[in-house]
């Protein structure tokens, strides 16, 4: 079929797609080196392997049969995907602005005024970063975050350890889940290598080792796979 030419120039128009012309590409019916090359880029491009389609915020953990992560000594990986992102950063701005006030699964053993102490000690700490050891505004991790929202608002002692909170108070089941509970979590192959207080609405506060201290879902991806036990500190 012969080829169309164009009104302006009076010359054969150039195909489209990734391959030219054999008049274009070709020089007495034999390829240039600058068509060769071309070809051969179209070629590798289009067999190369697709990029992670996340980067810089740590790769999903690989799930096993006990949907525990490898033991890594000393630090709390509780690493936050994608979307606990977002459920993180809308739930932090609504507490934070007071817009949550969590009464829906109200713990009846804890006053209202208590439970405004609470909130305003959970907000307080919001965006403070992670930090192993930390217990204050300059860094602090999870356990020495549940401590302080205890200690510094109703006066309640806690152990400093994720491990030894997790035998405090008394057990709860996930159905039963009240605000104030302790939730724990197996981020790193331990028992209840991390903690959390759960406001209710399937969200817990928590200090987080990529977001610091941050609100996330027990129902996010993650934390579901990860989730170990409840304890409830008043009851």
């Amino acid at each position: 079929m012969e080829n169309k030419k164009s009104p302006h120039t009076g010359k054969p128009r150039q195909k489209s797609g990734l391959l030219w012309s054999q008049r274009v590409n070709t020089v007495d019916g034999r390829w240039t080196p600058l068509a060769a090359v071309f070809l051969l880029v179209a070629l590798v491009s289009s067999c190369a392997p697709i990029a992670p389609r996340f980067r810089g915020g740590g790769a999903r953990p690989a799930s096993s049969a006990s949907g525990a992560r490898p033991v890594t000594a000393s630090k709390d990986s509780s690493n936050v995907q994608p979307k606990d992102e977002e459920t993180s950063a809308e739930g932090a701005e609504k507490i934070a602005s007071g817009a949550r006030s969590f009464k829906t699964e109200k713990n009846a053993a804890i006053t209202n005024l208590d439970q405004a102490k609470m909130m305003r000690e959970i907000s307080k700490m919001m965006g403070v970063s992670y930090k192993l050891g930390g217990d204050d505004e300059h860094g602090i991790d999870c356990s020495a975050y549940t401590m302080n929202v205890y200690k510094n608002s109703i006066g309640k002692p806690l152990p400093r350890t994720s491990g030894e909170q997790f035998t405090t108070g008394i057990p709860v089941q996930y159905e039963d889940l009240k605000f104030g509970d302790l939730v724990f979590f197996n981020t790193t192959g331990e028992v209840a290598s991390h903690v959390g207080i759960y406001l209710g609405d399937d969200l817990f506060a928590h200090a987080s080792v990529s977001l610091g201290v941050t609100i996330s879902s027990l129902e996010s991806f993650y934390y579901k796979q990860r989730y170990e036990g409840a304890r409830r500190i008043v009851h």
